[in-house]
């Protein structure tokens, strides 16, 4: 019995997986065409591929247990993502380039939680080929994640030293804040 639960929780979570690949997809192109460093366009365009491959992943894998990977909706993704585009509204320039790293980076750690728990489920299940595409997903969001806080390093800087940083440009940021909580209001 207890064997079968897990086998629910697990085909739950890639249902939940697979939702929030499916937001990504449509996510990260508005993240590659906002970016004004060269450099992040490219990995967000790459990631994209990438995604693309998780979700065929995870549709493989559905497909070996008899399930469909769809039908449910991700809502921790769709948070993060609000919370992205949030960013976006809010900041410009490289300092927008540097948000967007961040909330990137935030949607790499849940995926890499994500990966590793379902990897776990699908060995303690005996689901081989699951684990196996399972692992490769996630080393692949690892090193995503890697190459954000390289790609973060110059793209820090680059906000650090933007033009009209100071009081003028706090006064601005602050304005936005106060637009983008009336706009939820």
């Amino acid at each position: 019995m207890e064997h079968q639960v897990l086998k629910e929780l697990f085909i739950d979570e890639l249902k939940d997986i697979y939702s929030a690949e499916n937001q990504l997809i449509k996510a990260l192109p508005k993240m590659a065409k906002a970016s004004t460093s060269d450099d992040l366009r490219l990995g967000f365009e790459e990631h994209l591929e990438q995604t693309r491959e998780h979700a065929r992943r995870i549709e493989e894998i559905c497909t070996e247990l008899g399930e469909k990977p769809s039908g449910k909706k991700c809502v921790g993704m769709q948070g993060l993502i609000d919370e992205g585009r949030e960013m976006m509204d809010e900041f410009e320039d490289d300092v927008l380039d540097a948000a967007m790293i961040s909330a990137a980076q935030r949607v790499e750690h849940y995926e890499i939680a994500a990966y590793g728990t379902v990897r776990t489920y699908a060995e303690l299940l005996g689901h081989q080929r699951a684990v196996e595409l399972l692992e490769q997903t996630l080393e692949e969001e690892k090193e995503t994640d890697e190459k954000l806080t390289e790609l973060a390093g110059a793209i820090n800087v680059e906000a650090v030293n933007a033009k009209g940083s100071g009081d003028e440009e706090e006064d601005v940021v602050n304005v936005r804040k106060q637009k983008s909580k009336a706009a939820r209001a």
